[in-house]
């Protein structure tokens, strides 16, 4: 058995909203993720903590409850259920490839590029769009295994469901030249699913933020120009907000890529609370806080490469560098820069935590 890095604080999601908002500095490193890979957990889970592992199809509640302690006893203040909740779907096009990561077993799965399920109007019309619905359980087991002084934020696609699922990026780009009103509706009859589940969420009482996940750039620019994502995306995205807001919640945005040709819209025109996802290659965090970090929280922006493959002691130095520029300004909530992925090391995972524990 692994000793833990340090010793954790106890969850406190009052006082992290306090301070993402800026209501007051933050008086500890507080960490945020969006998505944490089940071959971390469990790693952890088992090496870290000593515990057995409970998979899933054994004991629902029992996994859910072991995503829970871990991150009651790593610190963190909320755990974001990141749901693909879907019912009804016809099967989608995915790829498969063996999973080489350090963590992985079995294979890892991605979507079709070329072309999804949707490629003109017969195909929108053949689509089960009254068939789909999405299934709340996890929630439900999750609120009731709640620990004191944490809280639930929700999450899933949209945008990207539609571009990667439904009608296939490439095509996706075609179409949106070929036949937008195709792509419009498209987006829209996913949308008022997604909105629905998002309403349905915001209802229960230990669900304090909307942690939206649409990527919209790639590492130069945004995957469609600008003044597409404003006319298509853009206002969905405000309705999200408001929704959330509505409800007295957060709106958190995860976007990958190189958005900033559109940030001020998110912040100014979508309301956006927070940001999340973050490479260096595009802009390091501290950059990105040193411009927005006044007006809108900022999450992560460990990048997903050091937390790979960066040597531990330099590693260590990396993150003490983020967290020597963020942390005075404040509104800022440490974490990898994407997803705890499988393929991450989990000895840098772990210093994450310590150089956290210890600032």
């Amino acid at each position: 058995m692994i000793n833990l890095p340090f010793d954790s604080p106890t969850p406190d999601y009052p006082a992290f909203e306090r301070m993402i908002t800026g209501q007051e500095p933050p008086r500890r490193v507080h960490m945020a993720e969006l998505r944490m890979d089940e071959e971390l957990v469990r790693w952890v889970t088992e090496e870290v903590f000593g515990e057995r592992w409970v998979a899933p199809e054994a004991d629902r509640r029992g996994y859910w409850g072991q995503y829970l302690r871990f991150c009651e006893r790593l610190g963190y203040d909320f755990f974001c259920y990141w749901g693909f909740p879907w019912t009804g779907l016809p099967e989608l096009r995915e790829r498969r490839a063996a999973d080489t990561a350090a963590l992985g077993a079995g294979t890892r799965s991605w979507v079709e590029e070329e072309s999804g399920i949707i490629g003109d109007w017969e195909d929108f019309r053949r689509f089960p769009w009254d068939a789909v619905g999405f299934d709340e359980r996890p929630l439900h087991l999750l609120a009731a295994a709640l620990p004191t002084g944490m809280r639930l934020a929700v999450s899933t696609h949209w945008f990207a469901f539609v571009s990667q699922r439904l009608i296939g990026m490439e095509k996706l780009f075609l179409l949106s030249h070929d036949d937008p009103a195709l792509v419009r509706a498209a987006l829209d009859r996913w949308g008022e699913l997604t909105y629905a589940y998002y309403e349905a969420c915001l209802q229960r009482p230990e669900v304090v933020a909307m942690f939206h996940s649409d990527d919209l750039g790639h590492k130069t620019a945004t995957l469609l120009a600008p003044n597409w994502l404003r006319e298509h995306i853009l206002p969905w995205f405000q309705g999200f907000a408001e929704l959330a807001h509505g409800c007295g919640k957060q709106f958190w945005l995860h976007s990958c890529g190189n958005v900033l040709a559109v940030m001020e819209d998110l912040i100014q025109e979508v309301g956006i609370d927070a940001y999340h996802s973050f490479q260096d290659v595009i802009i390091p965090v501290t950059e990105f806080q040193r411009r927005y970090g006044d007006r809108i929280g900022v999450m992560g922006g460990v990048d997903m490469d050091p937390l790979a493959r960066m040597p531990l002691e330099k590693f260590r130095g990396y993150v003490r560098g983020i967290l020597g520029e963020c942390m005075p300004r404040g509104r800022y909530a440490l974490g990898a820069g994407n997803s705890l992925a499988n393929y991450v090391r989990p000895e840098n995972y772990l210093a994450m935590l310590e150089e956290a524990g210890t600032w």
